[in-house]
């Protein structure tokens, strides 16, 4: 596995053009298991981890931060803080819902301590907070920049018409300016971000990077009918997928991936890493043994006629 680099927008923060997801890290992945599967992300040549403070607030149990937590223990273990990058995110956490000025730095706080490190390399607005003024949260981000707390800025899930007011606000008070964008997309959602989001990443050169690339797992070819899905626990997630459209992306990054001899779940990650201003897509391993496939994405190069066959077969999803 060759050691690549891509940059980050304009920061001098320098990734792995495939990134870790931390949600699995104390949810379906327990502290043992998070553990080996990022040592042999980092082994293969990973440099980047994405966890956010509300990870897995969701499970049964658990009350937000145990990704986090999870992950600064490890680094503490390997003490090779130096050697990766951190991402994470405020908004959402239960005690740290949303995105005013005292919430944004308390959660910050809250992060760095969780995760023993004095300084967040990438620290994402999670989701828009429409009930906070954006110059409010602007300046509470710039105060962290200021402050040494975290290095870079990036926004995830926001409207294109958020992120140019988010620049404009910016520009317009000498705030530090996002350098990343963190949108939904992949070859089952295309619409959104290809229409809005990439011409705004492209002008104000963010690096992007896309969640649930694999698309709750359809995109690794494990659905080929409905009945495939019955029962299991992400069947709400994929049906929308599951019927003649779907499958039929199924078929053609099967198509691919057995012309060079790997996983479809290799594919699908190489299509996105072959978008314009896709710096990385992000991945989750729920076990060391998912891995290998998702990390084989960095050096799979895709021909022009491969693209162009995915791009058509999903087509329908580029709506």
């Amino acid at each position: 596995m060759a050691e690549q680099r891509v940059k980050v927008g304009n920061s001098d923060l320098e990734v792995f053009p495939l990134v870790l997801g931390g949600n699995t890290f104390g949810w379906t992945s327990d502290e043992a298991t998070s553990r080996k599967v990022l040592d042999e992300y980092v082994e293969a040549g990973g440099n980047f981890i994405d966890t956010a403070d509300v990870y897995s607030a969701w499970a049964p149990g658990n009350a937000g931060g145990e990704s986090e937590i999870i992950l600064g223990r490890w680094l503490a273990v390997r003490g090779n803080r130096d050697k990766v990058v951190i991402a994470t995110k405020v908004s959402e956490h239960p005690q740290y819902k949303g995105l005013s000025h005292d919430n944004v730095i308390a959660a910050a706080d809250e992060s760095l301590l969780r995760l023993g490190i004095d300084t967040i390399d990438l620290y994402y607005a999670h989701f828009d907070d429409k009930g906070t003024p954006l110059e409010e949260t602007a300046a509470a981000f710039d105060e962290l920049v200021k402050a040494g707390k975290i290095r870079a800025i990036g926004l995830s899930n926001y409207t294109a018409d958020r992120i140019e007011e988010w620049f404009r606000i910016a520009r317009e008070h000498g705030y530090a300016l996002p350098v990343a964008l963190e949108p939904h997309y992949n070859l089952m959602t295309r619409g959104n971000y290809e229409r809005t989001l990439a011409p705004v990443a492209a002008r104000e050169n963010l690096a992007v990077f896309p969640y649930f690339s694999l698309a709750a797992g359809f995109l690794t070819g494990k659905y080929r009918s409905a009945a495939d899905a019955e029962g299991k626990a992400r069947q709400g997630m994929v049906v929308d997928y599951l019927n003649a459209d779907g499958f039929a992306v199924i078929d053609a990054l099967d198509a691919v991936a057995k012309a060079h001899g790997v996983a479809i779940a290799t594919v699908a990650l190489a299509w996105l890493r072959h978008r314009p201003q896709v710096a990385g897509p992000i991945a989750s391993a729920r076990t060391p043994e998912q891995l290998p496939a998702l990390l084989a994405s960095v050096d799979l190069n895709l021909t022009a006629d491969e693209i162009a066959a995915l791009d058509k077969a999903s087509e329908p999803f580029a709506k």
